[in-house]
């Protein structure tokens, strides 16, 4: 009994260590944020459809099947929205996706507050958060982070 207890363990072991094999490391996503249109919104909310490139450094496509969003600014979250988009991604290839996202009353009364400490509206931070949706082992993270560079008006100073 213990020799077939032990064989069963080697086997078991062997089985494991194959099982890890199938799953190769994959490099993160490489994801900017390219575009931010308004959307019609209701009552205290505001929308938008914040466009993000998505950049897939790997060997193998990257197939999803939704799309979840976070934006903070200036250290605050600001917008979230999800999307039930699917679609695949190829290898060494990118894609522009489109997510809907949902400013609330509650989120611009605290970006308020917070942006009545900073004297200059260009270079504040952002940080935009969110994962492609692909099964138990498919799902991507991704982030990315900037200053945000607001236009400058025509003959400008400075």
């Amino acid at each position: 009994m213990t020799r077939f207890f032990r064989l069963c363990l080697a086997l078991l072991l062997i089985a494991g260590l194959s099982a890890c094999a199938l799953f190769q490391a994959r490099d993160p996503v490489n994801i900017s944020v390219i575009g931010i249109d308004p959307l019609p919104g209701q009552d205290l909310e505001l929308r938008m459809a914040v466009k993000i490139r998505v950049q897939n450094p790997n060997e193998t496509a990257i197939d999803y099947n939704g799309i979840a969003l976070n934006l903070e600014v200036n250290g605050q979250p600001l917008a979230a929205g999800v999307s039930d988009k699917s679609g695949s991604i190829g290898r060494f290839s990118e894609s522009v996706l489109v997510v809907p996202v949902s400013i609330t009353a509650f989120s611009v009364l605290r970006q308020a507050v917070g942006l009545s400490q900073v004297r200059n509206l260009d270079g504040l931070p952002y940080t935009v958060r969110g994962k492609l949706a692909g099964g138990a082992f498919g799902t991507r993270r991704f982030s990315d982070s900037g200053r945000l560079n607001l236009p400058q008006a025509a003959g400008a100073p400075w």
